[in-house]
């Protein structure tokens, strides 16, 4: 389990020597360790390594593994990630040598910007702890007789910055035995960061994909694709020459990146720029350690005489494991699909985060939205475990949490509240949904229960204005009242923390906060109810919330969603809400009849909605529908979430955690032909499809063995079936 780790070590914290007293203090290159030892065989070789805040691992001249940018960022005082590494064929009797290269992450985030990363209370230079055991024994650790240079090629490197790199400093074999290392200096012992270590077995970052970058003009290449990642460039030229690049996702009118807003938080050094520098022998090729860009362009710069034979765009992400998705007749839905995809992969290197560029910040609203379409696409469990052990680390001993995670002490007073505190029990509850696994709700429970206290202590009457409304509004003007949002959110809280208190047999808490949650939904009624379904200015994500959040039911629930639907039928499906409207609105109708609305809204193509960024070319989702800010953003993405569950009826059930009983209620939208889908369950594959035929629409779907299923079609009684099952529907979509 994640933070719980009891490893003893037999090895010492070891650095360059240089002691970071000042958060102004110098950037220095990153340091390079080696030491040589003998091996005399053995089955079973672990190198366990936590090497911050990034590391590269060499042993005998070869890069072990192809983990990128690890280990993932955290809380490093509190607690820091190791790796380990099955080396047993990497060794060879005799003398072997291991170097660790060391770059600066968020550890020694030096960069001045909006979050103080730079003031971090855990902030050092790089440092490692090593130690490779072999059936058992420990034979190598890291201690004052290893050797350390920073005279290496990587001169400078800044997560937020770039990197640079000049290759007429390399150590030609300096990860190999033999290599003459008498100008080095021993390493120190240091001391460590301060926090717990644990082993991080969330899947890691690698190079997923591969872009060829196309030649525009002005120096300008092009991907295709926004992604999170790098370029690896390939160059030939004299000894001295320097490729200068750039990284970004729009370009202005002549060709040049647009920074305007992904730049505007980074207050020093460059920005999203790598520079190499040539050793002027032959073709050579490079990509940075220890950064990673969003971009979609990088505009190349040559100081000197080179030429640039290729660039390739590197994608670089947690790897984690696809386990579910979806086609359909509509290009528009297809082309939205795979943005979200993309947008939420970006989003995930080592944790989840809001931009790739920009930020590169752990936001925990943003990864709540998203979190239904990530357990819908990919098997999260355990990334999101440690990440929320990471948010644990920074609660307040009041309950308060930030906004972001990890964080310096930025986000407590602004950019948190009910609506982003949610996460600590919202995506846990997600996690058992879909995949039966209740631990995370346990693991999270304690805190989640302060940080509820928390929300408590803001609360005046049962309402709570601490906290953002919903954000992103296309017009802020006409957004609904915040404290609207956030007490509902203060109402969610209270029911799924009274919903994981019986389901673990807390009786006495589940009875506390079922009648807490009362108490506010009478509040909230008193301050937004007009009555007869309406509530506050009938905002759309006013009506949604109070529908979606459980605020009201039977009678007074389906007036408030008719209503909804004629509101967006007169404002002709435009998305006149902010980012918890494009949670809830959709799904609100769809829950109650108003699928085809719901679908029209992520279709139709005026501003503002979804539909136009494709039309107009993005390969991600927006920050916002006017596109004046971040192109790579996930917090509009529960649109693929909203296929997988209401186009295509796969419905997470609280009484059926896991899909262990699976029930199919499809939406034959009327817009389209055809739509398929599949998702593998903890029991094995779900697949349903289903086609309009000139017979009525055909439905064929298949389930794991063992496991019951119902097909549940409009209007109808359930099918229950096993195995498979194939029928046609004569009815008319609603």
């Amino acid at each position: 389990m994640s933070f719980s780790d009891t490893r003893k070590w037999n090895a010492f914290w070891i650095g360059s020597g240089e002691t970071l007293h000042d958060w102004r203090g110098e950037v220095l290159p990153a340091p390079y360790f080696r030491q040589e030892f003998d091996f005399r065989g053995g089955k079973e070789c672990r190198l366990y390594l936590c090497g911050l805040g990034y590391h590269e691992l060499r042993l005998n001249g070869k890069k072990v593994g192809d983990c990128e940018l690890a280990p993932a960022p955290t809380n490093y005082d509190a607690h820091a990630g190791y790796l380990v590494y099955d080396v047993s064929s990497l060794l060879k009797p005799g003398r072997n040598a291991v170097g660790v290269v060391l770059g600066n992450g968020l550890y020694n985030c030096h960069t001045a910007e909006a979050w103080h990363f730079d003031k971090a209370t855990w902030r050092d230079y790089p440092k490692l702890l090593l130690e490779l055991v072999v059936d058992g024994e420990t034979i190598l650790s890291s201690d004052d007789c290893w050797r350390v240079s920073s005279s290496g090629p990587v001169t400078y490197d800044g997560l937020r910055n770039g990197e640079h790199y000049d290759a007429r400093l390399e150590f030609p074999g300096w990860d190999a035995p033999g290599f003459d290392d008498s100008a080095w200096r021993r390493a120190a012992i240091v001391p460590g960061p301060g926090g717990l270590l644990f082993e991080q077995t969330a899947p890691p970052c690698r190079v997923c994909e591969l872009f060829p970058m196309r030649r525009l003009e002005c120096g300008t290449w092009d991907a295709g694709q926004n992604i999170a990642g790098r370029a690896e460039l390939v160059v030939r030229g004299t000894r001295g020459s320097t490729v200068k690049i750039q990284y970004g996702d729009v370009l202005n009118p002549d060709g040049s990146l647009y920074w305007d807003d992904i730049a505007r938080f980074v207050q020093s050094g460059d920005f999203q720029t790598e520079r190499y520098t040539l050793k002027g022998e032959g073709v050579e090729s490079w990509h940075s350690r220890f950064t990673y860009h969003g971009f979609r362009y990088a505009v190349v710069e040559i100081s000197g005489e080179a030429e640039i034979l290729s660039l390739t765009a590197q994608a670089i992400h947690s790897d984690l494991r696809e386990i579910g998705g979806f086609t359909c007749s509509n290009p528009d839905m297809n082309a939205l699909e795979h943005c979200t995809r993309w947008s939420f992969l970006n989003n995930f290197v080592g944790i989840p985060t809001d931009c790739p560029h920009r930020e590169k910040n752990g936001w925990t609203n943003d990864t709540q939205l998203a979190s239904d379409t990530g357990l819908f696409h990919f098997d999260l469990a355990e990334s999101y475990r440690e990440w929320l052990g990471t948010l644990r680390d920074c609660q307040r001993p009041n309950g308060q949490l930030p906004g972001i995670a990890p964080t310096s002490g930025w986000g407590y007073n602004w950019g948190s509240g009910t609506m982003f505190d949610t996460i600590l029990m919202g995506i846990p509850r997600r996690v058992y949904l879909y995949r039966g696994d209740s631990s995370l709700m346990r693991e999270n429970y304690d805190a989640f229960k302060r940080n509820v206290e928390f929300s408590a202590s803001m609360a005046k009457g049962g309402i709570l204005k601490f906290g953002l409304g919903d954000w992103c509004h296309y017009d802020p003007s006409r957004a609904v009242a915040p404290e609207l949002v956030t007490t509902g959110w203060y109402y969610y809280d209270l029911c799924i923390l009274a919903d994981a208190a019986e389901l673990f047999g807390f009786r006495e808490d589940a009875a506390r906060y079922r009648e807490r949650a009362a108490g506010v939904a009478e509040a909230f009624r008193r301050a937004f109810s007009n009555r007869n379904g309406s509530y506050a200015n009938d905002e759309k994500t006013a009506l949604a919330v109070a529908v979606g959040m459980g605020l009201c039911s039977g009678e007074e629930a389906e007036k408030t969603a008719a209503l909804l639907n004629r509101k967006m039928e007169e404002a002709h499906y435009i998305a006149d809400f902010g980012i918890v409207g494009a949670k809830f609105v959709p799904r609100v109708l769809a829950e109650h009849g108003y699928a085809e609305s719901a679908f029209r809204i992520f279709t139709q193509d005026q501003f503002p909605g979804w539909c136009r960024w494709v039309r107009n070319g993005e390969t991600t989702l927006l920050e916002d529908f006017a596109g004046n800010f971040s192109h790579c953003h996930i917090m509009y993405g529960d649109l693929s979430a909203w296929m997988m569950q209401y186009a295509a009826g796969l419905e997470p059930d609280w009484n059926r955690p896991g899909f262990r009983e699976v029930v199919l209620k499809p939406c034959a939208i009327s817009s389209l032909n055809s739509m398929s889908a599949w998702y593998d369950s903890v029991y094995g594959r779900i697949s349903i499809e289903w086609e309009r035929t000139r017979e009525g629409v055909v439905y064929s779907a298949r389930i794991p063995d063992g496991v019951p299923g119902i097909l549940q079609l409009p209007g109808e009684n359930g099918i229950s079936f096993t195995n498979a099952i194939q029928t046609v529907w004569k009815g008319v979509a609603r």
